[in-house]
């Protein structure tokens, strides 16, 4: 059986200390960390992978709605949270699932096992993967086929992406974080709504990233790590 790595984000050590026990008697979860705030788990997935985020909703400096609109690529999230209310929210972020605090284990292994059934064409109905160098895009119910190494930078407008090539542009159905889990790593995000690619980038300062004549800004929030990829 594969081993489900997952992380706990909550401000509750409480909260915390609960949902490591239940993930501890999962036998396909492993647990690879607990964090009680989302800006140190944004620096842990920095430079380590998981297979899912347990995820409290209500927390200081940045709440669990802001955490997953602003990171990219993000892996499956079941919301955690003691407020009824937020479950429309997390559904509109097309979270797993969302667990009610206090969280029995039933309740908690009904969640999870949707990660364990879920297939791998959920995980983004708009985009499949074809090999390492291209991926097909739906558009008007046909298949088009982009070269990744062609695309200079990809730019967000709610529900849509446009998807910005050498030689031309695609406008693809299909939020941010779900096209950028199929991307190598050589796409960056740079601001909540922008992924370069770091082979076109030609010059850069503190406040914004140059594709030739463009310029592209970067976010407050990816500062640090923009410049620090850059500059390496």
């Amino acid at each position: 059986m594969l081993l489900t790595k997952c992380i706990v984000i909550d401000d509750e050590p409480l909260a915390r200390e609960l949902l490591e026990t239940h993930i501890r008697a999962a036998p396909f979860l492993e647990l690879a960390g607990s964090f009680e705030n989302a800006i140190a788990a944004t620096s842990f997935l920095q430079t380590q992978t998981v297979d899912l985020i347990f995820l409290d909703i209500q927390m200081p400096l940045l709440t669990g709605v802001d955490f997953m609109k602003t990171v990219s690529p993000l892996p499956p999230v079941i919301f955690t949270t003691a407020y009824r209310e937020y479950a429309i929210e997390g559904y509109d972020l097309e979270v797993i699932d969302y667990l009610l605090k206090p969280i029995t284990f039933e309740r908690f292994f009904k969640a999870v096992s949707k990660v364990q059934d879920r297939p791998q064409s959920q995980r983004a109905t708009e985009v499949s993967a074809a090999s390492p160098d291209h991926l097909f895009v739906s558009i008007n119910k046909k298949q088009v086929k982009v070269v990744l190494d062609e695309i200079r930078y990809v730019e967000s407008d709610k529900d849509y992406l446009n998807i910005h090539l050498a030689e031309k542009g695609l406008v693809v159905k299909i939020t941010l974080r779900e096209f950028t889990q199929q991307l190598p790593d050589y796409f960056m995000q740079v601001h909540r709504s922008y992924v370069v690619n770091r082979h076109f980038v030609t010059a850069f300062t503190q406040q914004d990233v140059e594709l030739g004549e463009l310029e592209i800004p970067i976010g407050g929030y990816y500062k640090a790590a923009v410049l620090k990829a850059l500059k390496a």
